[in-house]
């Protein structure tokens, strides 16, 4: 278990609706990620992909089961330690880029620095903002504000951001739903550039192409995990044939024989 970054059984999550009835958004979801792998969760709209990534990414305390950080029982740890650990070892991605418009690239990538109180010194703060920059492409446009960028170059800057405080986990909630086919290969050229160097990624997609690039891929519906496909030797093409027959299946309410 030394290599498990999470580890979760039993995990409920439930949401209040407006006429008061508790909806199940997570239903008894149990699995595992191992450090250094690329995860992806596929599924359709309201099948509970936010619901869960909300639960693993500390967003959401309100759950039942068990929920394990790095052999960690976060269930009982303190509003004060649960904040930590989503500040120093979690990085998000989000659809919308989130970044602040008032400030520029540079700025963006420094913020979650000065936030986490990072004991790096104003030099070492300033090669770490450029060594992101590089990883990204972006060292031309360090001076520029978001809204002088295009989609995909704003969605790498929020990358970089993610990834300033070298966080253990890059949770990534539909990182290329926004963009056109080009900027969205390009950014998974960039994740898995960035998994190859051991960072752990868990991608919440509705795109089978952008599933395609992870070492593992779970389906979610109705809240549950209902199956699992693991690389293994499989290229891209053949992972990609794999995810859509199976979608195909959650499409068609057939069986899967795997």
């Amino acid at each position: 278990m030394s290599d498990t970054i999470i580890h979760v059984k039993g995990l409920t999550a439930k949401v209040k609706l407006n006429n008061g009835e508790m909806l199940t958004t997570v239903n008894n979801v149990e699995f595992s990620m191992v450090n250094g792998k690329s995860y992806a969760i596929v599924g359709k709209s309201g099948s509970g992909k936010t619901s869960l990534v909300s639960v693993l990414g500390l967003l959401n305390s309100s759950f039942e089961g068990e929920y394990f950080y790095e052999n960690k029982l976060v269930n009982s740890m303190s509003d004060k330690s649960l904040s930590k650990l989503r500040s120093q070892k979690l990085g998000f991605v989000f659809q919308n880029y989130s970044l602040i418009e008032h400030l520029r690239v540079w700025e963006n990538i420094e913020l979650p620095l000065i936030y986490a109180k990072s004991k790096l010194n104003r030099q070492q703060r300033d090669d770490r903002i450029e060594e992101l920059l590089k990883m990204v492409h972006l060292e031309d446009r360090k001076n520029d504000f978001p809204s002088n960028l295009s989609g995909g170059e704003q969605q790498r800057v929020s990358i970089a951001r993610a990834l300033a405080k070298n966080p253990k986990l890059l949770l990534c909630d539909e990182p290329t739903g926004a963009l056109d086919s080009k900027a969205a290969d390009e950014l998974l050229q960039l994740f898995n550039a960035v998994n190859q160097e051991g960072q752990t990624i868990l991608m919440v997609t509705h795109s089978t192409k952008a599933a395609s690039h992870a070492k593992r891929v779970l389906f979610i519906k109705d809240g549950e995990v209902f199956h699992q496909l693991y690389r293994g030797n499989m290229n891209n093409e053949e992972l990609y044939a794999k995810i859509s027959d199976t979608l195909t299946m959650l499409t068609t309410g057939g069986e899967q024989n795997e």
